[in-house]
């Protein structure tokens, strides 16, 4: 079968939220690419068993204990990823909390503020940090910012949840703009329900707050899809590559679906 291959033209990369997941998995193609990944994550237990499972790329791998929602932690994560790899080319922006699943005036003002501090906030805190390293270096800049098909439709009881990835579509849609002559493209991946613990939580939760039983929610989910099929982790990773590639030098402002045809616009 007739093959092809992407080139990053970057060396370095910077993952937010790769301790597990869809973060995992795009930290591990970059890495595989030969690309040099820091990896972070707010979980400890998570960065080592990632630390052990990326332990066989081609490219370095190294992990950053932090928060995204601390700008102060960003600011060191990106710092040891520019220490360690000598610049920075790359910044996938993953980090993401599911929030409450509530009625939207059962929602207190903390969980929805806290929802936004991880959700948009900690892709902000990450941006702020890398600018300066993606337009300082040789290689073209690349920022993708991990949003959801959420971002461009409503899901009920979901409101912190939606509104921080709506918010995720235009601050990308606006970066684009910023830093279109600066030599670095900015696009968002829009993932559907993506196979794994966190969608397995919410579907949980959905059915709770519905009273209805856990496989209703699953079927529910499923049949949204033309494919009647959930998205995997490696579908999400496949669409950062190629925005990450050379292929897309002339990509940006764009927000990417990755939903087995639940979402088409």
């Amino acid at each position: 079968m007739p093959g092809t291959d992407l080139t990053i033209p970057g060396d370095a990369a910077a993952v937010t939220a790769a301790g597990s997941g869809i973060g995992r998995q795009i930290a591990r193609q970059l890495a595989d690419a030969g690309v040099d990944v820091a990896v972070n994550d707010v979980d400890d237990d998570a960065l080592a068993d990632a630390a052990d499972a990326l332990a066989d790329c081609t490219g370095e791998v190294v992990t950053v204990q932090g928060d995204a929602s601390d700008p102060d932690d960003m600011e060191a994560f990106v710092g040891r990823a520019v220490d360690a790899f000598g610049g920075l080319d790359i910044l996938v922006n993953n980090v993401g909390v599911a929030g409450p699943t509530s009625p939207c005036e059962e929602i207190t003002n903390e969980e929805f503020m806290d929802t936004l501090a991880v959700n948009l906030g900690g892709q902000f805190n990450a941006t702020r940090a890398a600018i300066p390293h993606l337009v300082a270096g040789e290689a073209d800049g690349r920022i993708v910012n991990v949003s959801s098909m959420s971002g461009k439709r409503p899901l009920r009881n979901r409101t912190p949840y939606t509104t921080a990835k709506m918010g995720v579509v235009g601050f990308t849609r606006t970066l684009a703009v910023e830093l279109a002559d600066r030599g670095v493209t900015v696009n968002a991946v829009c993932p559907g329900s993506v196979k794994g613990p966190r969608l397995d939580a919410v579907i949980e939760a959905q059915a709770a707050d519905r009273e209805t039983t856990v496989a209703e929610v699953e079927d529910e989910f499923r049949s949204g899809s033309p494919m009647d099929e959930f998205v995997e982790a490696g579908d999400v990773a496949d669409t950062v590559l190629f925005l990450c590639s050379d292929r897309a030098d002339r990509t940006t402002g764009q927000d990417v679906n990755v939903t087995a045809g639940v979402t088409m616009y």
